[in-house]
């Protein structure tokens, strides 16, 4: 019988477990993990000078605890199943990489400064999504520090940091993860992530984390040495099996992955999760583990934005109403509506959309187009209506890492637009009554690429580039067989530097012109509560001609129109320039990059406002 005594996690209220890893407490390291097909189990722990063995104790749901009295934070250690050295699958930080052993953290040692910070809610987000490797030229949490009074004078209220779990190799995308608990070794320390955290909260900055919880990484998985249960042997994603949250023994497969929500949010002091991927999730219990997720994080004051492409408003519905509960979701017909409408690209999902104005106008009125109509690509209907669930609950982008990264050459939105397009789109996104995000760079039409990237060992690595030829094959003849044969080797560390942001140019023209309107569109956003996610009673878009729309706003004391158009021909003026309404802000400024004379029949924005 184990008598050794943790203090519990508590999920939500009346929802609380045992923690898993190496808990620190009582003036001692406590050591829990779960591996049903092991009899025995020992630590094999110390400070580097010495090592100790501490004997784990198992109970009859398979899950091995055991106390090092003398035990403390930095200390390393290996968990011997059997006659097999593994890293611990809760480890809270792998210094040497997942090949080698845990260490002990001290989640309370980390002295933060800022301790009366508020969670805020899902409403007025502005959020940044930022890839900690290629954000800064070193690609580390210290470095990201540096770049946060930018982001605050930007007008960036939100940050959202592509997934850090520690992975193989030493450069990833952070969706191959497979030490759940520890943030990567290649960015910096656990504390180094806290002081990240806690500078953003000085500036006023929340931060979300991009968490997988919908398949593992192809290499350094230590999952399956400790339990065949973690993973379901008859749910596959795209990505690999699938994880087991309602088959047997699932439960506490869920109690692993809530806990790590929970960890995010408790020890890293994190304000959200963005949930990667949730449509690849398998499970048919009640209720979901995804609402069990959003649960924890409410009862945390913090939110939770799922990525899902079946448009399922269940999934941002609360609780009470019959929904998951969670606060919102990634809404990508936006971007694929409105680049098919300049483009006219009709690879993959893109066949999809016929990139109409009228498909653009459904979109921006609904938060997302597709609402139960037949969907060429999966041979069915998708989606559901949603028009009654609030506007921030949509998450709108013209960028963001999958629609970047997953093209052959990892080429922006900035690259294949004109310029005059490309800025009134961004204007539209600024003003968007949903909720806005952008991808790092793409402030100052960034030049950049951001390709796919890995660095995988062994035989997954050797064949990266074939799997990734292999991925575009399913588009036929829309990328050209001179297109592939560029495209860079996803192995290769010139592919990774090639994405680093190159910070000297947003100081350059046309660079610096993009970004000064990204920051006035956003200075006028912040400066104006019409524009921050207002009720659909406030707002309403309608087309304007043949190639424009009218986004128009009223609330107290003011009304705003911003008219728009990706294609020349229409006049970007006022309603009504009877009626009193002043020109505010236009696309093609000359302080932004553009050429006055022909503004007004040139694709661009133009936002108007009316004093009542």
């Amino acid at each position: 019988m184990v008598t050794h005594v943790l203090p519990p996690i508590t999920i939500r209220p009346g929802l609380a477990f045992l923690p898993v890893g190496a808990q620190l407490h009582d003036g001692g390291v406590t050591f829990r993990v779960w591996a049903p097909k092991h009899r025995n189990i020992r630590v094999a722990t110390g400070d580097g000078t010495t090592t100790r063995y501490i004997v784990l104790e198992r109970d009859e749901s398979g899950f091995f605890t055991g106390r090092d009295e003398h035990g403390r934070a930095r200390d390393t250690y290996w968990c011997q199943l059997d006659e097999q050295l593994a890293a611990d699958p809760a480890s809270r930080f792998q210094p040497a990489g997942v090949d080698g052993p845990s260490q002990v953290v001290d989640p309370a040692a980390y002295r933060w400064r800022i301790n009366d910070w508020q969670r805020p809610p899902m409403r007025g987000r502005v959020i940044y999504e930022v890839h900690v490797g290629t954000f800064t030229a070193s690609g580390t949490f210290v470095a990201a520090i540096e770049r946060l009074d930018y982001l605050r004078d930007l007008g960036v209220n939100t940050i959202e940091l592509m997934p850090l779990a520690e992975f193989a190799g030493r450069r990833n995308w952070g969706y191959d993860g497979v030490m759940l608990f520890a943030p990567s070794h290649h960015y910096g320390s656990p504390d180094e992530l806290r002081a990240l955290i806690d500078a953003a909260h000085e500036r006023g900055i929340a931060v979300m984390i991009d968490v997988v919880y919908n398949h593992l990484g192809p290499c350094g998985n230590v999952l399956p040495g400790y339990s065949d249960d973690y993973v379901h042997p008859e749910k596959n994603s795209l990505w690999g099996s699938g994880l087991n949250f309602d088959g047997t023994n699932s439960g506490p497969v869920r109690e692993f992955f809530l806990q790590n929500a929970c960890m995010w949010l408790d020890e890293y002091r994190a304000d959200g999760l963005r949930l990667d991927a949730v449509h690849a999730i398998h499970d048919c219990s009640t209720p979901h583990v995804i609402a069990e997720v959003a649960a924890a994080a409410h009862a945390r004051g913090a939110f939770v934005v799922a990525e899902d492409d079946r448009n399922e408003a269940r999934i941002i519905t609360p609780v009470r109403d019959g929904g998951w509960g969670v606060d919102g979701m990634w809404a990508d017909d936006f971007h694929h509506a409105a680049r098919v409408a300049i483009t006219r690209q009709a690879e993959a999902h893109f066949a999809n959309y016929s990139g109409s104005l009228q498909e653009i106008v459904d979109t921006l009125r609904a938060g997302w187009f597709y609402r139960g109509q037949y969907y060429r690509s999966w041979k069915r209907p998708r989606g559901t209506n949603a028009s009654q669930l609030p506007p921030e609950r949509f998450v709108l982008c013209i960028s963001n890492h999958d629609q970047v990264g997953n093209r052959p050459m990892g080429d922006r939105l900035g690259n294949v637009i004109s310029a005059e397009q490309y800025r009134a789109l961004s204007m539209l996104l600024c003003f968007v009554p949903y909720t806005p995000l952008l991808f790092m760079g793409q402030e100052w039409a960034a030049g950049t690429p951001f390709p796919f990237f890995t660095d995988h060992p062994g035989e997954v690595g050797a064949n990266m580039a074939k799997y990734r030829q292999q991925e575009f094959a399913h588009v036929g003849a829309a990328y050209s067989s001179d297109v592939l044969a560029q495209m860079p080797d996803p192995q290769t560390e010139t592919t990774f530097v090639s994405a680093k942001l190159d910070w000297a140019e947003r100081e350059r023209p046309p660079h610096a012109g993009v970004l000064g309107l990204y920051r006035e569109c956003l200075r006028l956003r912040a400066a104006h509560p019409v524009f921050q996610s207002p009720g659909r009673d406030h707002w309403q878009v309608e087309k304007r001609g043949e190639v424009g729309l009218a986004l128009r706003w009223h609330g107290a004391g003011d009304e705003w129109a911003l008219i728009l158009a990706l294609q020349p021909g229409v006049d970007l003026v006022a309603p009504d320039l009877r009626a009193g309404w002043s020109h505010t802000l236009d696309s093609n400024e000359v302080r932004f990059g553009g050429n006055e004379t022909k503004a007004m029949r040139s694709p661009g924005a133009v936002l108007w406002r009316k004093s009542v």
